[in-house]
């Protein structure tokens, strides 16, 4: 069958599942593969619970009217959602970068929402199985589509921009993670910078951080439709300065002669740039200040990310989704400044570092050094390789909940972060 045929399968049954677990009525269910499934073998069970067809690619299921066969599950999938993007012909922003990526793209949904009917990436479904998910759940009515694109090694955010094919683009910033994929950070910065290239080569429009030397550094060789800057200096497009960060970030920001000020629901100062990104967008689509603002004002971090959570103890910044030594050192650096009478911080190993993992581990153990906390515990192999006074260390969560359980934290601000593998979120009936 070919990808037009399917295509107008599809219209009649807009709905897809890759999930035998999540089969909505008259969906069609896509078998894919995986490394210790082949989801072939639930096809039948699919169109039981109601799914229209089943797409399928392997030859000895017996015959059924419900069964469409093709060469590759995985690729049509693909196929079919690049197909769907281009009969849309709706403007898609595509972003990616190392860190702040669901961040800011919730961002950049909440203020676009103002004027247009959005619809954006869920979660972080972000990669070869997400993006081409995101693109097929778009409706004819949505009038802009924000598509986050993640990456850990080269040639995928290529890949995905070809399928995405976006009219506008981000990177939100580059930075220590993913190395051992990558192949360290030089790696990073080419393979997130295949954005650009796609930008570039069909001549769209990119918004650069104009405070973000390696991001200017990556852009400046290539030629846009038009670069849109954001940033600190007057002589960007919208320029912005950080009023106050006692928890939540309040900011001024300015376009075109007027200035405005907004209070966000966002903790950490790295998230000042992430706001001047959606406001940049916002205005270039056409929202007024008012539209920008509210966009802003209402969004609320959720899925721990930056998330400030108040306990009966203590308030804990919760931002263990995941973890870089990128992201590390700037959520630090931000306890740092915020004003508490007890500040504590809880880190987590970091994973996929590679080779460089015990040097980045032993870096951020320099970092917090540096600073007064009244106590730090670090949990995990990589970091108890970094034993030293006045820090406590844990090899696991397990041990570390024991602790807590008779040694009880309160009336504290806790900055709670490590990889999603170190399952942070089981201190928190603790904390």
């Amino acid at each position: 069958m070919s990808i037009a045929e399917l295509y107008n399968i599809f219209k009649e049954y807009p709905l897809v599942s890759t999930d035998t677990r999540k089969i909505s009525q008259d969906c069609l269910f896509f078998a894919l593969k995986g490394e210790n499934f082949d989801a072939n073998t639930f096809a039948g069970e699919a169109i039981k619970q109601g799914a229209a067809y089943a797409v399928v690619d392997c030859l000895d299921l017996p015959k059924n009217p419900q069964f469409i066969f093709v060469d590759n599950v995985l690729k049509t999938l693909q196929d079919l959602a690049h197909y769907h993007r281009k009969q849309l012909g709706l403007p898609v922003v595509g972003l990616t970068g190392t860190n702040g990526k669901t961040t800011t793209k919730e961002l950049i949904n909440a203020v676009l929402s103002q004027k247009f009917k959005t619809s954006a990436t869920l979660g972080n479904l972000n990669n070869h199985i997400g993006v081409p998910l995101t693109l097929l759940a778009i409706t004819p009515e949505t009038e802009v589509a924000i598509v986050e694109m993640g990456a850990n090694h080269q040639k995928e955010i290529e890949f995905l921009c070809a399928i995405a094919e976006p009219d506008f683009g981000l990177i939100t910033n580059v930075g220590k993670a993913h190395l051992e994929g990558f192949g360290g950070f030089e790696g990073v910065k080419k393979g997130k910078g295949e954005l650009y290239d796609f930008l570039s080569k069909s001549n769209e429009t990119v918004f650069v951080n104009h405070d973000n030397n390696y991001l200017l550094e990556m852009s400046n060789d290539k030629v846009f439709k038009e670069v849109v800057y954001y940033g600190t200096s007057s002589l960007c497009y919208v320029s912005g300065e950080l009023l106050a960060n006692d928890p939540y970030l309040k900011i001024a920001w300015r376009q075109g002669g007027h200035q405005e000020t907004v209070q966000s629901q966002l903790t950490g100062i790295y998230n000042f740039e992430n706001i001047l990104a959606a406001i940049a967008i916002g205005k270039k689509l056409g929202l007024t200040n008012e539209e920008v603002n509210k966009g802003i004002e209402i969004y609320q971090p959720t899925n721990n990310r930056s998330q400030i959570i108040k306990t009966a103890k203590n308030t804990v910044i919760g931002d263990f989704y995941n973890a870089n030594p990128s992201s590390m050192a700037v959520a630090i650096e931000n306890i740092a400044k915020l004003d508490a009478g007890k500040k504590i911080l809880i880190l987590g190993d970091m994973f996929e570092l590679g080779d460089e993992s015990q040097a980045e581990h032993q870096t951020i153990v320099k970092q917090v050094g540096k600073h007064s906390f009244d106590e730090v515990i670090f949990i995990g192999k990589e970091f108890s390789k970094q034993q030293q006074a006045p820090f406590s260390f844990y090899t696991d969560v397990e041990v570390l909940k024991k602790h807590l359980e008779n040694n009880p934290i309160e009336g504290a601000l806790i900055l709670l972060k490590g990889s999603r593998g170190m399952k942070l979120e089981q201190l928190m009936e603790q904390l």
